[in-house]
């Protein structure tokens, strides 16, 4: 069995990426774009001129820093969201098939055309579609591989199932009935069994309510105007629902 050479797989996804690249340029006209702003909680990048907006998913590859001349794969980052990072360990498991140390060693020594070199690879083996290096604090490059076109009413309801919290910053969205709280115990019922970070279809939310809003709909036969005219539903943070259910149950 050929033994794969690095450098010849590293410039071989360097001129797919530069294929890849011109095609994305092309079909989507990047340039005309002004602003751009990646979410990690959403997973969204968006591009926009006045009202007008263009929308992808992504991963991040990693970053390098232009201060200490190092790539830190975002697979060994642990500011990164698991969400934004998940595809990165197929990165890794390819390094360690291959032994190929620059796809295994999380944090090095390295310089900007390897940079690119990486975020080609990840986009190799991970079928991207192009590539988005966005630059933070002027220092710090982050480069991103993307993944697929979202259009406009998609991403809107991608990002409508997040809310800002005061205490939690941005986080998915969750119901819970408005007697539920982070200091009384008032019982908790679930639309369904629910655990931290876990997926959640199209369809689904995080929902719960108190055992008197549960007697109230047991009584009601079902949810209907008066069960939640009493549950009085608010709107509250992923993490404070969780919080307010290990509160109430004891766990998470």
């Amino acid at each position: 069995m050929e033994t794969l050479d690095y450098n010849s797989f590293a410039e071989k996804c360097i001129e797919d990426l530069k294929t890849l690249q011109n095609k994305f340029q092309k079909e989507y006209d990047l340039n005309w774009y002004e602003n751009w702003f990646y979410s990690q909680t959403t997973g969204l990048l968006t591009l926009s001129t006045g009202d007008k907006e263009l929308s992808f998913k992504y991963f991040e590859a990693g970053s390098f820093s232009e201060k200490s001349n190092t790539w830190k794969w975002s697979w060994d980052n642990n500011h990164v969201p698991d969400n934004i990072k998940e595809r990165t360990k197929l990165i890794k498991e390819f390094g360690q098939k291959s032994n190929f140390p620059k796809l295994t060693n999380g944090y090095f020594q390295s310089d900007e055309y390897e940079a690119w070199e990486f975020t080609a690879i990840a986009a190799k083996l991970a079928n991207g579609i192009g590539a988005y290096r966005p630059v933070s604090d002027g220092q710090l490059q982050i480069f991103l591989v993307i993944t697929e076109f979202v259009d406009n009413k998609t991403a809107q309801n991608i990002k409508d199932k997040y809310v800002e919290c005061s205490a939690h910053e941005y986080r998915r969205r969750a119901f819970i009935c408005s007697h539920l709280n982070q200091v009384t115990k008032v019982g908790f019922e679930e639309a369904f069994e629910t655990f931290e970070n876990m997926e959640l279809s199209d369809e689904d939310d995080f929902q719960a309510w108190c055992n008197e809003c549960e007697n109230v709909r047991q009584k009601e036969g079902e949810w209907n105007d008066n069960s939640m005219a009493f549950a009085n539903i608010k709107v509250v943070c992923e993490q404070c629902y969780f919080e307010i259910k290990e509160l109430n149950t004891g766990h998470r």
